[in-house]
């Protein structure tokens, strides 16, 4: 069984940790950076582990793609695959430590006016004490409950909120950490009474487009919003207006319908945006990294063993 690991942030560590789960799996091993530098003796790969979308595209031979990513909506196309059986993985359940600090990172930036203070600073201003909201007794809700919305509310669970609601497809989680449970149809219920919203969806036909100018309108004018999913799930016009009427607290953007986010964007100018390029995930904290590893060497004995892949993704769903 040959198998590519195609990465460029790899440590010795999980090199040896590959190595050794190769040597039990008993496969052969290939180590690039780029696809470009895949040799001709492994042009017939059956797995491949990395952001190999170019060779997934054009080589039947593979059976089975591990994306180091949560998110896989970049290859649901029909032409996405050569071998239009391959199993396709992703690491959905290791980024949500970073993630879920980042959104309480910027929450609390936001809510703070620490962004407002921050401003001031770099003009070396004293500036003034300014209004506050907190994450205390903040009516929290949680659009996406997977591995990312949950990991956010274990951890805002500990800011004593009133409430940490969950909205997801079914309308059940079987985490305790959500006070209640409703599916997406209940909505437009749930917004007027939301403080505090953050949206994790997956890239889906569902999704696209959830948070219309309508919905976002239902919230509180002094409530803050948070997408770290898709940037395809929100107006961005809409969000714009809002927030230059005021008719919003703040809102902060990790993703977005284009990017990287044009310079002649109007977001870049929205006051009380919070921009970030796209690097709540990423594979930038160590811990990140060692659990995205974790999980492709259990999932490189399963399919050894021929034994189901914990990390499947189903790809009439898209995630």
């Amino acid at each position: 069984m040959k198998v590519i690991v195609l990465s460029r942030v790899l440590k010795e560590k999980h090199i040896e940790k590959i190595k050794k789960t190769a040597v039990e799996a008993g496969a052969v091993l290939c180590f690039v950076e780029d696809e470009k530098d895949i040799p001709e003796g492994f042009s017939d790969a059956e797995v491949l582990y990395g952001f190999g979308t170019e060779y997934a595209r054009t080589n039947p031979a593979l059976k089975w793609l591990c994306v180091p990513s949560a998110g896989v909506d970049y290859l649901m196309g029909e032409s996405a695959f050569a071998n239009k059986e391959c199993l396709l993985t992703n690491s959905s359940g290791a980024y949500g430590v970073t993630i879920a600090e980042h959104i309480i990172t910027v929450s609390l930036m936001m809510m703070r006016k620490l962004t407002l203070t921050y401003e001031e600073s770099l003009r070396g201003e004293w500036g003034r004490p300014k209004p506050q909201k907190s994450l205390k007794d903040c009516r929290i809700t949680v659009l996406g409950t997977g591995d990312i919305g949950t990991c956010f509310a274990k951890r805002a669970k500990a800011f004593e909120p009133e409430t940490i609601v969950g909205v997801n497809r079914s309308g059940s989680c079987p985490d305790p950490v959500y006070d209640r449970t409703f599916p997406i149809g209940y909505l437009n219920t749930i917004l007027p009474e939301t403080d505090l919203l953050v949206m994790s969806l997956p890239d889906t036909v569902e999704t696209k487009g959830i948070l219309s100018r309508e919905r976002m309108a239902l919230l509180p004018k002094d409530a803050y919003f948070v997408n770290v999913g898709r940037g395809s799930a929100i107006d961005e016009e809409a969000l714009t207006e809002l927030l230059e009427k005021d008719e919003l607290g703040g809102a902060a953007l990790d993703v977005f319908r284009t990017e990287p986010l044009p310079s002649d964007s109007p977001l870049w100018k929205t006051k009380n945006l919070l921009i970030t390029p796209h690097v709540a995930g990423n594979l930038t904290l160590d811990y990140t990294l060692d659990t995205n590893v974790e999980m492709f060497c259990e999932d490189l004995l399963n399919y050894a063993k021929g034994l189901p892949l914990k990390n499947l993704v189903d790809r009439t769903k898209g995630y």
